[in-house]
């Protein structure tokens, strides 16, 4: 009798011994990767452009320098380049155009204003030469000199890239969750003067 059971009950060892086994193979198993952070609001993103006119000729990039950092759905960028960059991920690149009508408008007749000529300091009279201007409401503006005449100077205050195709080569460099403390307690931030713009903002005065 004690022979019987011993030969029976190997088999139920068995099952009892596998199941432990079983369940430690699948803890050692590797968890599953984690699904890429894509660009979506509520995420800040780092990025790497060239931007060139529609011929191909270079107009800036930021490549070797400090990426351009935007969060998505606060207007910081053009919006027809941020609705562009929508769902891209880290290490994707991407050619976006933009009409003038997506990217800094066609050109507005009305933004020529005829000013007295001495108004405008001496080395600034030369067509084409580059001038701040005041709005309104207090924000600075890039101008240019489109036209000298005999007793006045015309401004031309529409944006230097009004008018234009513009070609951006993207790479997302980094995207990361924005902390709700921080989004709650951030400013909006300023309008970059004009000389200090990057192109892809929306501020009117940015080069």
């Amino acid at each position: 009798m004690r022979t019987r059971v011993a030969i029976l009950g190997w088999p139920f060892m068995a099952v009892v011994l596998a199941l432990p086994a079983a369940v430690l193979a699948a803890e050692a198993s590797p968890s599953q990767p984690q699904p890429a952070i894509a660009v979506a609001p509520g995420y800040q993103v780092s990025l790497e452009y060239t931007l060139s006119d529609e011929k191909g000729a270079q107009i800036q990039t930021n490549k070797g320098e400090a990426p351009l950092v935007y969060t998505p759905g606060k207007q910081e960028i053009l919006p027809g380049l941020e609705k562009a960059l929508d769902g891209m991920h880290v290490g994707e690149e991407k050619d976006v155009k933009l009409p003038p009508e997506e990217a800094y408008g066609p050109i507005d007749k009305e933004a020529f204003q005829e000013v007295p000529k001495s108004s405008i300091p001496a080395a600034g009279l030369k067509v084409g030469a580059p001038l701040r201007a005041q709005s309104p409401d207090g924000r600075t503006m890039l101008a240019r000199v489109s036209e000298i005449k005999d007793k006045t100077v015309v401004v031309d205050l529409n944006h230097p890239l009004a008018g234009k195709t513009l070609a951006f080569h993207v790479k997302v460099l980094e995207v990361k969750k924005v902390e709700e403390k921080a989004r709650a307690t951030s400013k909006a931030p300023k309008a970059p003067a004009a000389a200090d713009a990057k192109p892809g903002a929306t501020d009117k005065s940015a080069p």
